[in-house]
């Protein structure tokens, strides 16, 4: 993909199955990547990856992150904001779900995306960047026995909107785009289905099977790059066909 060799991308999430794959596709593209995670001891450090602890939802967290990037990278040319959280052992239908649980996933999608989006644009407002958040599937249809994640995902989408006409208007060249899985067969997949409830599932995507990771990390890597350089504030659906039925 053109323009992605030496750039700097900022990878939220990174020691996750997603994160894991976007970190791998965006070295296999050239890019030097700083992968974060609040347990980043699984993610190796060279001279071109650097892993950093993370708590997406606390600002200070944040500023740390961005001052250690500049540090050792000089710039920042990309932040995919990817950590999320959504199969907790709580009930998470609408009608159990506690407000605790509701505020505990929001916390992370919702509002851990909006501060990475504000550290992006600090970071990036001078000379340009892109920023790509990890939405989902869910923020377009019913999500009865995940509400919480439903909704974070949902907002997340809207965000993404507004943070895109909003560096458009302000002229900052960063762009900013969301990419919308559909089911990939993660922890959190399996998590929250029976071995049953899978099968059924994948026999009702028009591709007749689940998504891999690496699927997804392609999506995020061809936003981060030149390839993509007059898209923003759209919505990349990478589900097999689900939506269009």
């Amino acid at each position: 993909m053109r323009g992605l060799g030496g750039k700097v991308a900022l990878v939220t999430g990174a020691a996750g199955t997603l994160g894991r794959a976007i970190t791998a596709r965006l070295r296999a593209e050239g890019a030097r990547v700083v992968a974060t995670d609040k347990q980043p001891a699984s993610i190796a450090r060279d001279a071109d990856m650097l892993p950093l602890v993370h708590d997406v939802t606390d600002p200070e967290s944040w500023a740390q992150v961005i001052d250690a990037s500049l540090k050792t990278f000089g710039v920042i040319d990309a932040v995919i904001n990817n950590a999320g959280i959504g199969n907790l052992p709580e009930p998470q239908d609408p009608e159990s779900v506690t407000l605790a649980h509701w505020r505990a996933v929001n916390s992370v999608n919702v509002e851990g995306t909006l501060l990475g989006c504000q550290a992006a644009m600090r970071a990036m407002k001078q000379r340009g960047g892109v920023i790509v958040n990890v939405s989902s599937l869910s923020a377009f249809a019913p999500s009865p026995k995940m509400a919480a994640y439903g909704a974070s995902k949902a907002a997340v989408r809207q965000l993404t909107m507004t943070v895109a006409a909003y560096c458009a208007q302000q002229g900052y060249n960063i762009r900013c785009n969301s990419i919308h899985p559909g089911w990939v067969l993660s922890a959190m997949t399996r998590g929250a289905r029976t071995e049953e409830e899978l099968a059924a599932q994948e026999r009702s995507v028009p591709l007749k099977r689940f998504a891999t990771p690496e699927e997804m990390a392609a999506t995020v890597a061809f936003l981060c790059s030149d390839d993509a350089s007059y898209i923003t504030g759209a919505k990349l659906i990478v589900d097999g066909g689900i939506a269009m039925q």
